[in-house]
């Protein structure tokens, strides 16, 4: 009874165990591989399997090598491992890849573009304040030379106006010696040019 028991869940193992064990996986990028009836090449060749084509890992036989597989035709058969791969062949990861690349390339040039408008934008900024800069240089030097002249110009004025005051003073003086010569000239003179009464001889006049 025992041994019925064994047998039955043995078989139950069996039959469930690949579908429990199925798992998606593609062929290596060679050409193709051989597919055989059992996990060896003793077995007869019942086709083969382009590169990158996807299959279903069924089981896997260790001590061959090889692996029971279900292709995108329905077919199941055995081939070597090492041509069973969990990333997807290049034939699908190319184009994805290309496409990747694009973008990539599309991005970066566009990311070059706004540099190079950046980069424009701030050398004509520079640019501008530079001239902005030079014109303010030189109105700076045009009004320190504007300065420069008129402080020249006031220091003459005020040397002239210093001269003239000399010069008034040094008529006043003159006018006044003038006056003061005629004045005494005139006291001198006056009192001979005027004459003067006689008195009678008894004190009457």
């Amino acid at each position: 009874m025992k041994q019925l028991i064994s047998l039955i869940l043995l078989a139950f193992a069996v039959v469930t165990a690949p579908a429990q064990a199925e798992q998606v996986r593609y062929i290596s990028d060679d050409l193709f591989t051989y597919m055989h009836k059992g996990p060896s090449t003793q077995f007869r060749i019942i086709g083969s399997v382009n590169a990158g084509t996807k299959v279903t890992l069924l089981e896997t036989n260790k001590d061959t090598g090889y692996s029971r597989i279900v292709d995108a035709r329905g077919r199941t058969g055995w081939v070597s491992s090492k041509f069973i791969s969990r990333q997807v062949g290049l034939k699908d990861r190319v184009p994805a890849l290309e496409k990747e690349l694009t973008t990539v390339k599309a991005k970066l040039a566009e990311a070059v573009k706004s540099s190079d408008e950046q980069n424009a934008g701030l050398k004509n900024s520079l640019k501008l304040r530079n001239d902005q800069i030079g014109e303010l240089e030189q109105q700076n030097t045009k009004l320190n030379d504007q300065l420069m002249s008129s402080q020249a110009e006031i220091r003459e004025l005020r040397a002239k106006l210093d001269t003239q005051k000399d010069d008034l003073l040094m008529r006043w003086f003159t006018y006044g010696g003038m006056v003061a010569g005629v004045g005494l000239l005139l006291g001198l003179i006056l009192p001979h040019l005027i004459p003067r009464r006689r008195k009678n001889n008894n004190g009457w006049a």
